[in-house]
Formats: structure tokens, sequence, C-alpha cells
């Protein structure tokens, strides 16, 4: 049974863009692996860009600077 967990910052994925990935992401595990549809899993885990950092800093840092 594939487990597939895709990771996203928690700021505006709409419930048509993440049902999108969860349908392209099986159709990817069809197509290179030839896994079963039925029993491949789709975890979307939301993360607040205060607890996602790159390069030593929050994407919320990032972004302020960035702005």
């Amino acid at each position: 049974m594939p487990f597939i967990n895709i990771k996203i910052t928690r700021d505006g994925a709409t419930p048509e863009q993440k049902a999108e990935l969860i349908k392209g992401a099986t159709e990817l595990m069809v197509r290179v692996l030839n896994k079963n549809p039925q029993t491949t899993v789709v975890i979307i885990d939301e993360v607040d860009t205060d607890n996602w950092g790159i390069g030593g800093q929050s994407v919320t840092e990032r972004r302020r600077e960035s702005n």
C-alpha cells in the first residue's frame, strides 16, 4: 500500500488544488510503479509558515524580507 505525504505551507491552497494533488500523485504511482490506485494513500499536511524553515529562517521571515 503506497503512502504519499505531501507537505505544503498553510497559505492558500484551495480544496480544488488539493484534490488535484491527490489525484495526480495517485496517477503518478499507477503510471510509474504500477500501483493500485484503490490502495494508494495520499496525505496533505499543511504547515504554518512559522513552522517551516529554510536557510535558518522561517518562511514567514523570508517572505517578510522579500516584500
